[in-house]
Parts: structure tokens; sequence; C-alpha cells
């Protein structure tokens, strides 16, 4: 651990980098629960996989961006730590597997050398903000939404706020009102909009709250046509402590923002969220855009002169892979990779190139792709050339023929399925009987190994969601099929029907009938959207029925997409959002923590931050002591409530106010040094008089 201290700078990583060592010493000589240890582990990125003793890492790259020193520097974690391979993730993460979890420390300071973090990458936090990969050199985006971006990820990032929350949460921004960043289907999502006032243009967001995908998909309402972007962080931030406050901390499944919003009501919400205001560190958060858009300096290579090829495939390539830039003589150019998996080799050459040829600046895709920006306009030969010999040149960037994908059964403990098995399937029926589907960009095909939908299956025109069937004793992969989802722009999206469910192995089938059927009956310029809407779910119930029949399934489609041998149902306990810890002695301990770090806090001046974790700590020692006495608890207000209900009123407890009164003091103040003190000190003693309370009831 000593490298730890003398390889880093930045003190805050360093204490947390050996923090998780430690804790995960304490983890192997059996000192800290497993669940509780679990919980840890995800908020620094530590996830575990479907194979046993071994992790995958979540690398958290805000909206995407990557430099060239960035991408070797993943590599080299890659290949010291895991196999040499790299995965692209739909909200513009990468992930390594197969990590030994001692291993975990080492790596995380080797990826902070260029400033590269694991914090909060899963578990119940902020997870990675994401943005349009197209931000800044958008040709319709009123401005660029990369800082405002960039100012929420670093904000929130270690926030005391945000680190324990019943679920996690999940932030998009948009370039423009083609909502590329799909605003919709998020926790909070971001869409840019300009103001004349005064003869002054101002910038500001749409905002809209309280979407999510999953087995119950919910569009997100729009909030405001306008929130000026100095007002971004402060509605953010009291957002977030009324979802830590009211969101469901038992039922895993019910825990997200969209069913707080679908129980009180969004009218409810957001006046929580106004009365939260008071106590919020700042009431307006200027974001210093210009500063970012001065740096932005295009790049003015000699690039070597290559004649365009004189080929099909080139063509082809031009027309879907490279895209117009706002900027004159500037062009930015795609690379599909397929499931979002390429080889550290390729990355590596990669990195060079766009360091040596472009701005030193990708950015990884929400469809799991890679856009190289600020390119030539007269190198885009060039590109072709050198892309071609990463392998990395196919066309169909961001086309029908370009699929998403989870990991599924591949390595997710969740999958149910292969994802990746039957979206190769599927990406071979498209190359070779449907190749005019390459330049298609109006349809999608998005493909989950379960109903958690990272591989957003249920917002795609054609879905496709693993499960399994069974057919007498024996038990087939499946696909259920979805159709008629899709981005429509303005912040409005539409969500798939499940239509049918069918064994894996009729999936490549199933996609024949479907583009067949919509080349045979589609009207002229007919979308697919109207048409699905014009012949309707039930008949295309009828025209897939064909291949749920069961009588001629044989051994072989026992066997899933991608697999050797007979399918098997082996779903692990998901990790997706951490889980709940109910150990009494584990939160009283947790809630001392807590204090500790009011503490720490307070002597660096940061009062908002101290009164949080006081906040923080005094909810975890009620919750302790309710469990103690078989109280069930599902959310920090139902804490705060059940608390006074069973030990104050009753006086088994004798606190100088309600614990109420005590604790929303936290709502009712200005985050104040003079308060940060008081609050610790009121904290102080609820802590004390739980703290007897439990000994006694320990010793009886």
């Amino acid at each position: 651990m000593e490298s730890f201290r003398t390889e880093i700078e930045n003190p805050i990583v360093q204490k947390d980098i050996i923090e998780l060592d430690r804790k995960i010493r304490l983890f192997r000589e059996g000192k800290i629960d497993e669940e509780k240890f679990r919980s840890l582990r995800l908020a620094r990125g530590v996830y575990g996989q479907r194979q046993p003793g071994v992790q995958m890492i979540r690398i958290k790259l805000p909206y995407g961006k990557t430099t060239g020193e960035q991408l070797k520097t993943i590599c080299d974690v890659s290949e010291k730590y895991s196999t040499g391979k790299l995965h692209i993730t739909t909200r513009q993460d990468i992930q390594i597997h197969y990590v030994s979890l001692d291993e975990t420390p080492q790596l995380w300071a080797d990826l902070e050398q260029e400033d590269i973090t694991l914090r909060e990458a899963c578990g119940n936090t902020v997870r990675n903000v994401t943005a349009s990969e197209t931000a800044g050199v958008d040709p319709k985006e009123p401005f660029d939404v990369t800082p405002y971006a960039d100012a929420t990820f670093k904000y929130f990032l270690r926030n005391p706020i945000c680190q324990e929350m019943g679920r996690k949460f999940k932030m998009a921004f948009s370039a423009s009102e083609e909502d590329t960043a799909l605003s919709y289907l998020h926790d909070l999502g971001f869409i840019p909009q300009l103001k004349t006032v005064d003869d002054k243009e101002i910038r500001g967001f749409k905002v809209l709250l309280g979407g999510g995908l999953g087995s119950q998909p919910r569009h997100a309402d729009l909030i405001t046509e306008f929130l000026p972007t100095d007002e971004l962080i402060p509605f953010i931030e009291g957002v977030l402590r009324i979802f830590d406050r009211h969101g469901e901390r038992s039922r895993r499944l019910k825990a997200r923002m969209k069913f707080l919003i679908n129980d009180i009501g969004i009218e409810e919400f957001l006046s929580l969220v106004k009365e939260e205001q008071k106590s919020l560190p700042y009431h307006t958060y200027p974001i210093d855009a210009q500063t970012y858009e001065a740096s932005r300096v295009l790049p003015k290579h000699e690039v070597p002169v290559l004649a365009e090829p004189f080929s099909l495939a080139y063509e082809q390539w031009k027309l879907t892979n490279v895209l117009p830039q706002k900027q004159e003589g500037y062009v930015s150019v795609g690379a599909k990779v397929l499931l979002g998996d390429f080889s550290t080799k390729q990355a590596r050459q990669l990195a060079d190139l766009i360091k040596n040829y472009a701005n030193n600046e990708l950015r990884f895709t929400l469809r799991q792709n890679i856009l190289i920006r600020d390119v030539q306009t007269e190198a885009v030969p060039f590109f072709y050339e050198e892309l071609k010999k990463i392998g990395l040149a196919d066309a169909g960037y961001d086309s029908f023929g370009d699929i998403t994908a989870c990991p599924g059964t591949d390595t997710c403990n969740l999958g149910i399925a292969s994802s990746t098995g039957i979206a190769r399937e599927l990406e071979k029926v498209i190359l070779n009987e449907f190749p005019q589907y390459l330049k298609n960009k109006d349809l999608t095909i998005k493909i989950s190994g379960c109903m958690n939908a990272c591989g957003q299956h249920n917002m795609a025109h054609i879905g496709f969601q693993g499960m399994s069937m069974k057919v007498g004793k024996t038990v087939f992969p499946a696909l259920q099929v979805l159709l008629g989802g899709g981005t429509l722009g303005n912040g409005n999206g539409r969500f798939a029907d499940k239509v049918i469910k069918i064994p894996s192995k009729r999936g490549p089938e199933a996609l024949r009938i479907l583009i067949k059927d919509f080349e045979s009956f589609g009207e002229k310029e007919e979308s697919f959207l109207d048409y699905y809407d014009r012949k309707g779910q039930i008949y295309f119930y009828d025209i897939l029925k064909v291949l749920t029949e069961t009588e001629t399934l044989t051994e072989a489609d026992q066997v899933d997409w991608g697999n050797e041998d007979a399918y098997k149902v082996a779903v692990g306990v998901g990790e997706c959002a951490g889980v709940v810890i109910d150990l009494v002695a584990t939160l009283l301990l947790e809630a001392r923590e807590k204090l500790e770090l009011s503490v720490e806090a307070f002597k660096e001046k940061r009062w908002s931050d101290s009164i949080y974790h006081t906040y923080a700590g005094m909810v975890n020692a009620a919750k302790a002591i309710l469990l103690s006495e078989g109280k069930s608890t599902n959310s920090y207000a139902n804490i705060i409530a059940l608390f006074d209900e069973t030990f104050t009123e009753s006086e088994k407890i004798i606190l100088e106010k309600t614990f109420a009164e005590i604790t929303y003091q936290i709502k009712e103040s200005e985050p104040s040094e003079a308060f940060a003190k008081k609050y610790f000190d009121d904290a102080a003693n609820v802590f004390e008089a739980i703290s007897n309370y439990r000994e006694k009831e320990v010793t009886a």
C-alpha cells in the first residue's frame, strides 16, 4: 500500500484506494460482513461476475470522453490485471473482466495516473453521467453540453448525498432536440435550449425527470422547458436529497426514482425539492463553459494525402461512418465496434491515430461504438485505410446492422439467455441477406439478457429480451420479441410492446419474417413505427406465431447461441444496485464512521458535506436500533417517523426533542459553520442515547 501514498498526488483519491485495500483485507479476515462489503466495493466499480472468484471492473468515463494517453493506460491495466479485452457499455463506460479482487486497489491506482476513476461506477450511487457523443461538434446543437455534463460529474463524485441511496441514479445530456442521449428514459435528462432576454442570449435546459427502463419502463415527465444553466447543479442536488430521503430501500425492485414519483406524484415530489432549497450549499452554481470552449483548438496535422479508394466498401463506409461537424473543414469518424468488444492491440493503435492525426480525443458511444472527432476533411481516406488496418473500418455505424447488446450470460449474474450470441447471428442475417439495411439509421435492434434492460431492448424498434421456456420437463433458452419502441426527439420516446416469446434459436428467422413483411407490405416512405402502428400488435403476433411451435424442437435448440452445452437456468444474485445491509452492529459501526466523516469535513470547512454526513449517521443509527426491535423500514423518512413512534413517544429513549425535529433541521437551516457544529452536537447526543439503549438491551 505504500506505493499508493507516493504515486497518487490527490489525497482524496489516495485515501479512497487505501480504504478499499483495508476493507478487502478485513473482508478476507472475516471481519466485515459479505453483504456490507459488496455494497462498498460496488461503489468503487468492482462488480461480481457470473464466474466465481473474479470481478468485473467498470471504468467510469464521463460522457465517454477519452484521450490517447488515457486509452493506453486502460490498455495497460487490462493487459496487466485482465485478459487484454475491453468492452464498451451502453453508458459510455469501459469494462474489463476476470480481475482478482485483491488486485483492484493497485489497478485503481494505476488508472488514476491518467485521472481515470472507478468511483461510483456501480452501486447505489450517481452512475456515469452520459451525453451525446456528438456534443461539441453537432451542427444542430444550440451549444456544447460537455462542460455542463463535466461539472455535474465532478460535483456529485464522492458527494455525501449520493453514496448510499436506495438505488442507482442516472443522468444524461443530449446535444440537441434529436435527443440522442435518450433523456426521456433517465432519472434526470437534459436537452439544451437558448432563450433571449433583453437582447441577451441565455443558456438553459429542458428538464425531464423520472424515466427508466427495466421490467416496468416509465417515460420521464417534462419538468420545465427552461432551467438556466446556473440553476442546474442546485436543482439536481435537491432532487437527489429527496430521492435519498424518501426512496424505497427494502424492496429493490421498487427502489428507483420512477416508483417514488408514481407513489407520491410529480407535484408532491417537486414540492419537496422546493422545500429543500434553503438547506442547499448553493442556490446558483455558475458553470464556466467559456473557458472549456476557448480551450478547444482544432488540429492542423500534416496528414498523408491519399486518393479516395475506388471501392463500394469505401463508399458505404463513407456514407454511414463519416459525420459532418459544425466546424468547417472537419468531420467525425465513427468506428463500428461489434457488440462493444475490442482488444487492447486495436485500442493502442487507435490511441496513436487520434493523437497524431486528430484532436487526441474520442468518445465511446451509447451504442457501444467509438467516435473520433475533429478529423480534417481531406484526411478521411487516410483514416479509412488506418482503421482498416486496425480492423475497425466496417460500414454501418449507428445503422440497423449495428446491434446493441448487454453481456448477458457471458459474464453477468442476472443473465438468463445469451444476448451477445443472438446479436452476432442477427448481424450476420442483416449483412448477408439484407445488406441494404446497413445504411438505414431509422431502425434499431437492441438486446438484453434479462428484464433489467441494460441492452435497452424495450425502447428499440425491434427488441429481444433473454428468457427461458419450459416444454415438458425440458428448459430451452428463449427470447421475448418486442416491437414498436423508439426515440422520437424533443424529449419524447415510446416503449416497445411485448409481442411474443420464441425459442432463442428461432431469433434469426423472426428477424427475417419482420424485415420481409415490412418490405412487402410497408407503404412507400412509411417508417417502421408507422407501419407497426398501422398493422397493430396482434398482426405481428400472428405472423410470428409459427415460431412458437414446440413439437419440432430438437436437442440443438437446447444449446443457446455461442454455447456448446445444453441450456440451464443459472441466475445469480444481481449486483446492479447493491444490497441493503440490515445488521444492527454493522449499521451502528457505519453510523459512527459517518459521524467521523462529518468531523473531517467540518475541519476542512465543507459545512454542507459535514451536515449531510451527520444526517446519514443519525438515520443509520436509528435504523440499526429499529431493526433490533424487529421493525421494518423502507426509506429514510420512514425510519425517522418510526423511531419517534417506537422510542421517543414511549420514552424508551429520551431525547431533548423528537427525532424528526432533530434530523429535519437539515432541510430548515442554511449550511453554515454554526449549524454544522450544532447539528453534529445534537447527533452525538442521539448516538449516545441509542448506544446506551442498545448496550442495556444486549446485556439484559
